[in-house]
């Protein structure tokens, strides 16, 4: 069992200059533009007294999150099940991590640093075009930022047509939920939920539009 960093490190080389220099403090403008071209990023967070650790989903048209200085990105809260588990950990424990992806692009951003809550109008003005205007905005103070390297979307093949995996390979979002909770109710099928996600996204637009 590996239970000390020296213990660890025996078994790899040092890391070269390459990967240690493109550690940066702030957004540049390449960063800036990664962001701006995407639709979706995984937002890590923990919680106090030794809460487990998250990560969440989240998405919308490319350039959702809005990075108005190289200091700060600001993430809208969409909502969804009400569950809450980002907001709440960040409340106790203010350390967030982001992983943006772009379809079709094998490398990644990473984004380091530290949230606060915000609902003033101030943040919530930097969405009005949205689908819908947040009720919370996460603002993100960044520590740290670099590109990750195509390797690991390299051997997954995320973005390859060809490694598309048929959604029939797996049980109804909903068949496997009620399997979870033990539900003798009939779940709905996936064509009766997307219908319902898709009703509920056209009517945040609606909100947003009027």
């Amino acid at each position: 069992m590996i239970e000390t960093p020296e213990q660890l490190r025996t078994l790899y080389a040092a890391p070269g200059e390459r990967a240690l220099r493109k550690q940066q403090p702030q957004l540049d403008g390449h960063c800036q533009r990664f962001i701006a071209l995407s639709p979706f990023c995984v937002v890590a967070s923990g919680g106090a007294h030794g809460a487990l650790l998250d990560a969440s989903p989240r998405g919308g048209a490319p350039g959702f999150v809005k990075s108005p200085d190289p200091h700060t990105l600001l993430l809208p809260d969409a909502g969804g099940n009400n569950r809450l588990d980002t907001l709440t950990n960040l409340l106790s424990d203010p350390r967030i991590g982001l992983l943006f992806m772009i379809p079709g692009v094998d490398e990644t951003l990473r984004v380091n640093g530290t949230a606060r809550l915000r609902d003033e109008a101030l943040y919530t003005d930097f969405f009005t075009a949205e689908r819908q205007r947040p009720k919370i905005v996460i603002e993100v103070r960044v520590a740290e930022a670099y590109l990750h390297c195509s390797k690991a979307f390299m051997r997954s093949r995320l973005w390859s047509a060809d490694a598309q995996v048929d959604r029939a390979q797996l049980p109804t979002m909903g068949q496997m939920i009620h399997d979870q909770m033990g539900l003798a109710t009939e779940p709905d099928s996936q064509v009766a939920m997307l219908q319902r996600y898709r009703a509920q996204l056209a009517q945040e637009q609606q909100l947003g539009d009027a």
